[in-house]
């Protein structure tokens, strides 16, 4: 193998945060080799800045054990699988008025930064299929996880003729082969969870509890960890800040403090974050702040990189992946 990539970084990330970089990958490499396994968590856009044509093969591979993430990175995922040739890319985005902002919208496009996503070819054709799904366990009481539906359209094969993009750079796709552990808190305030609601009150759907909420997520962590934690270290790989990341790292707070049972704290900490320190700010806390909440210890490894995810994160893939 080449490993050009991991080359060039080792070669050229010699300082500040490129050295961090450097350090956040090899300490990653070191935790699996040891046997440990990885949690990561995915915040922002990344799923529609692609991020699945490096972390799906990091599933493939073995490289990531679980996953949180936000509502929005897992359907958009799965939007960019089924409509990417309809995507409409702005690199001015910044220079955009207000009355241009409103023909995008007209026009049914919904802008994340300069990426643009259809509603109707993404959107709206994710929607007609997944709320099939969400009818058939509602109308057999048989409730399920925000993800575990995600799961079964893959599943089902009914999305295959509609497939843009090589399935092979879906993380989704990846982790619904592998039935990777998966957890999505705050799944409500995504546009499926807004669908879903709307199909509630306009009475297609009858039961809200159709669809689980983040407590049945919390109670499945602290069941997954307690069991994962008994045969290996676990490391967390935060992108980002925001829910994604603070729900699941608080398990082991949550284990040991209210529960009052003893479980290992994390054994690997890395975070890559634009989110400057400052007063308050869950995204931009330096990593020893969670010592002092329970959820770190004082030799975890710690990395915090302070850069874009969207350059970083697949550069730390490739490096772990040997490319």
């Amino acid at each position: 193998m080449n490993y050009a990539i991991k080359n060039f970084m080792k070669e050229h990330f010699k300082h500040f945060n490129a050295a961090v970089v450097v350090d956040a990958a090899e300490a990653y490499c070191e935790l699996l080799d040891s046997g440990g396994k990885m949690f990561l968590t995915l915040a922002g856009a990344m799923s529609t800045a692609e991020i699945g044509k490096s972390l799906a093969e990091m599933i493939r591979k073995d490289k990531v054990h679980a996953i949180s993430c936000t509502g929005a990175n897992l359907e958009e995922d799965l939007y960019n699988l089924v409509a990417h040739s309809h995507y409409k890319r702005i690199p001015n985005y910044r220079e955009l008025t207000a009355e241009e902002e409103k023909k995008l919208f007209e026009a049914g496009f919904n802008r994340v930064t300069d990426t643009c996503i259809p509603e109707d070819e993404a959107m709206r054709s994710i929607e007609k299929y997944l709320l099939e799904i969400w009818k058939e366990k509602d109308e057999k009481n048989e409730p399920m996880l925000p993800h575990e539906y995600a799961y079964a359209l893959v599943r089902s094969g009914k999305l295959k003729k509609y497939y843009e993009i090589d399935p092979k750079d879906s993380w989704v796709v990846a982790a619904a082969e592998k039935n990777l552990p998966l957890f999505v808190p705050g799944w409500e305030d995504s546009t499926c969870g807004n669908m879903f609601v709307a199909s509630y009150l306009k009475g297609i759907i009858k039961n809200l509890n159709t669809v689980k909420s983040g407590l049945h997520y919390m109670k499945e962590l602290i069941r997954w960890y307690k069991e994962e934690s008994k045969k290996s270290k676990i490391g967390f790989f935060q992108i980002g800040g925001g829910i994604a990341g603070d729900f699941p790292i608080c398990v082991v707070p949550l284990i040991k403090q209210d529960m009052k049972e003893n479980v290992p704290c994390w054994s690997y900490f890395c975070q890559i974050s634009d989110s400057t320190t400052s007063y308050g700010s869950y995204s931009g806390a330096v990593p020893n702040e969670k010592i002092t909440w329970g959820k770190l210890d004082e030799k975890t490894p710690k990395f915090m990189i302070e850069s874009d995810a969207t350059i970083v994160a697949p550069l730390i893939f490739a490096y772990v992946l040997g490319w």
